[in-house]
């Protein structure tokens, strides 16, 4: 403590620290103020295994691959990983995941856990800023708020955070659980690109449970809720097995570039059971206990009060919601903004789609946005510099649940509780996760597929998802003969326990 207590008063920047000793000091500083999120578990720890066969595919040098197919990738600003090194004395790689514009992701094992885990290595600390800042203080609010809250499995967790020094700066990492595909992924699978209402209806309780507990425990906004950051956990440990023994005896294609390692990612397999879906991403968010104005959320998603830059707060996010809800539901958006004269997104559009659909937005709000006076007169009559579709309710536009009067009818409603140009008329997380559409489906989850079911049962049903993708969700998301399928009626059962 004597040592935590000197490092304490030292003038070291912990985000932009450079060179071993300093990401040593770094990762030192951060677990002395945030605590050590991630204890080993008991017992004894894995041996790290051998992946030295030669056997692997040598890509051309002047064949572009992976991140280096960025338009703006400068090679030394990613961590030069090695499958099979170990990280922290802790962390050995297994091989990649996965890739982006800032950076790499990897499984890995965790020798001292004696489970595995997704490494997230970022590009060097001088070429992220304070991006990555924010999200690390958005996981401490996360990790200190109620731990038996409902929702707060329903968010992905930050195992560990350290930094590794690589030969061109200090690169942070941040350890989660492994997850498997998210919703975008499995609308993907389906010809139709739509969720099933039971499915459907299961990864809603999830999402609105985990917003219930960012804004009420963690007074935080998500501000960017798409289908691509809900995410399914896994619950089959030998999907993990079956990668590494593959990269065992059929090792990565890579490439070999002034000394450093490209390699080509590799997917896990299908698992023969998922677990709940999770909410990931916390890079975009933002806290709930100041005032915003920034423009915020993917351009179809954006709320009223987001598009005419007045102040706006948690509810964007159920806003937000509605209109993720609609497209995977639908299959299709809800607000386009596609603007004719422009034939591409426009505030405009977007603004005279919603008039169609909610009718005139209220004075208050009008008179709150300091970008009102482009779109309206002083009166709060839409600026003719485009028309108005025609006028369109709800059950007009919705297309999935023909023949289902009373089941089309609390699906409606509950969109309508999203959906309002007031945001404080819109309900709240916790009220949408009890809403009457989703409890019909989930009573407790007993999905039944081809007389068999896999059912799993936890302490919280609502954080339990067991399903074999022989019997249930693959073919309910296209796979197997009830791909097109909608109604649970026809492709689940969902009993009480």
């Amino acid at each position: 403590m004597p040592e935590l207590q000197r490092i304490n008063t030292l003038p070291i920047n912990l985000y932009s620290s450079t060179g071993q000793d300093s990401c040593e000091l770094s990762t030192l500083i951060w677990h002395h103020f945030f605590g050590d999120c991630n204890v080993p578990w008991p017992g004894r720890a894995w041996k790290p295994l051998t992946f030295s066969n030669p056997n692997f595919t040598r890509i051309p040098l002047d064949q572009k691959i992976e991140e280096e197919l960025f338009p703006y990738y400068i090679a030394s600003r990613y961590y030069p990983v090695c499958i099979g090194e170990v990280l922290r004395d802790r962390y050995q790689i297994v091989g990649k995941l996965g890739f982006g514009a800032s950076s790499t992701v990897w499984l890995a094992r965790d020798l001292h856990g004696r489970r595995h885990v997704a490494l997230k290595l970022f590009i060097n600390s001088e070429s992220m800023g304070g991006q990555l800042d924010h999200e690390l203080t958005m996981y401490k609010r996360i990790s200190t708020s109620a731990a038996r809250h409902p929702g707060r499995s329903a968010v992905r967790e930050l195992l560990d955070f350290f930094h590794v020094a690589g030969p061109d700066g200090c690169h942070r990492c941040l350890v989660h659980p492994p997850l498997w595909e998210s919703v975008l992924t499995f609308l993907r699978r389906n010809p139709v690109r739509r969720l099933p209402a039971p499915v459907l209806a299961f990864v809603l309780r999830r999402l609105f449970l985990a917003l219930d507990f960012l804004h009420t425990e963690c007074q935080i906004i998500h501000t960017d809720i798409k289908a691509d950051v809900i995410m399914f956990a896994i619950n089959d440990d030998s999907v993990f097995t079956a990668f590494e023994e593959q990269e065992q005896l059929d090792p990565s294609p890579r490439k070999l570039v002034d000394g450093r390692v490209v390699y080509l990612s590799r997917e896990l397999r299908m698992p023969k059971t998922w677990g709940a879906p999770v909410l990931c991403d916390f890079g975009s968010a933002d806290t709930g206990d100041k005032e915003h104005w920034e423009d915020i959320q993917p351009d179809v998603y954006r709320a009223p009060e987001v598009i005419l830059e007045a102040p706006w707060s948690y509810q964007v996010d159920i806003w937000n919601a509605g209109c993720m809800i609609w497209d995977i539901f639908e299959g299709g958006h809800l607000f386009t903004g596609h603007d004719p004269e422009h034939q591409s997104y426009r505030s405009r559009a977007h603004l005279a789609e919603i008039i169609a659909l909610l009718g005139q937005p209220p004075q208050a709000l009008l008179d709150s946005g300091k970008l009102s006076h482009k779109f309206f007169t002083d009166q709060g009559e839409f600026r003719p510099s485009i028309s108005v579709p025609d006028s369109i309710s709800l059950e007009e536009k919705e297309t999935s649940l023909e023949g289902e009067t009373e089941s089309k009818g609390r699906f409606l409603a509950m969109m309508g509780k999203m959906l309002h140009w007031d945001p404080s008329k819109r309900s709240s997380a916790k009220e949408l996760a009890d809403d009457e559409w989703i409890m019909e489906h989930i009573v407790s989850i007993h999905i039944n597929m081809y007389q068999r079911a896999e059912t799993s049962i936890c302490a919280f049903p609502d954080e339990c998802l067991s399903i074999g993708p022989s019997q249930g969700l693959v073919y309910a998301l296209g796979r197997g003969p009830f791909a097109n399928v909608h109604s649970h009626a026809e492709a689940v059962r969902i009993e009480a326990w």
